[in-house]
């Protein structure tokens, strides 16, 4: 799944990796939490890239309130194409989620590997946590997109919200010791074809709706201070051990 996650680069570098012509100066987030607003890109009505800033935590058309979002803020790739929720967005509203870098929690206690290096993952001080949160990026620490999905929503008094969701897949090899789910991260050249509106079925988009290729990530563990998200600051990310994994 993915739950938290950050997006600290520059406007400029954000605009060049998303081929966008501008973008306003962004606050850097090391701890976007659901309901916050989060940085996306999707088509115009030119199918040219556009800017959006959308609330996470997708929020169905036909909802009655706001509240469903907080339970939608992942969507499985294997049946988003089905699920009422999400299938009328799947179709029509499709986006690239702005990151460079999320968190997954690992469960203390359990007799698990680290990804690649096969050592245990516990926490030197085990008694302090529960869970112990670990950081996951790109190799080369640079921005990516995850495959997301967009809704606009309207209440009875006329207040519009436009939503999000990001989809998942099963993990690749670095984080399965973690968890066995993984956002879906989308490679560059393949951000036409899943902002492509004419495209509305499964089977063009399975092969870009896969895991990560393992070799390109690195984690390692961070302080529990993300666990709280009004913690916003670059201490997030800071290794919490010396040695990282991947």
């Amino acid at each position: 799944m993915c739950g938290r996650f950050t997006l600290s680069q520059s406007a400029e570098t954000l605009a060049q990796a998303f081929e966008i012509q501008s973008l306003p100066d962004l606050e850097q987030q090391y701890n976007i939490a659901p309901t916050q607003a989060v940085a996306t890109v999707s088509y115009n009505s030119d199918k040219e890239r556009e800017f959006q800033q959308l609330r996470w935590g997708l929020i169905p058309s036909w909802a009655k309130d706001t509240g469903i979002g907080v339970k939608l803020i992942n969507a499985r790739s294997e049946t988003v194409a089905e699920k009422p929720a999400f299938r009328a967005a799947f179709k029509h509203r499709r986006c690239l989620v702005m990151a460079d870098g999320f968190y997954e929690w690992q469960q203390q206690g359990k007799t698990t590997k680290s990804p690649a290096s096969g050592e245990k993952l516990l926490s030197s001080h085990p008694e302090k946590f529960k869970k112990q949160p670990f950081y996951f990026r790109l190799q080369d620490a640079q921005p990516f997109a995850f495959a997301g999905l967009w809704e606009q929503w309207e209440s009875p008094e006329g207040k519009k919200i436009a939503s999000c969701t990001i989809l998942t897949t099963v993990a690749n090899e670095l984080l399965q010791p973690i968890h066995d789910r993984m956002p879906v991260i989308l490679s560059h050249q393949d951000y036409d074809l899943w902002l492509n509106p004419q495209v509305q079925t499964l089977e063009p988009l399975q092969q870009i709706l896969r895991p990560y290729p393992a070799v390109e990530m690195s984690a390692y563990p961070v302080s529990t201070l993300v666990n709280n998200p009004r913690h916003n600051s670059s201490e997030c990310i800071t290794p919490y051990q010396s040695s990282a994994v991947g």
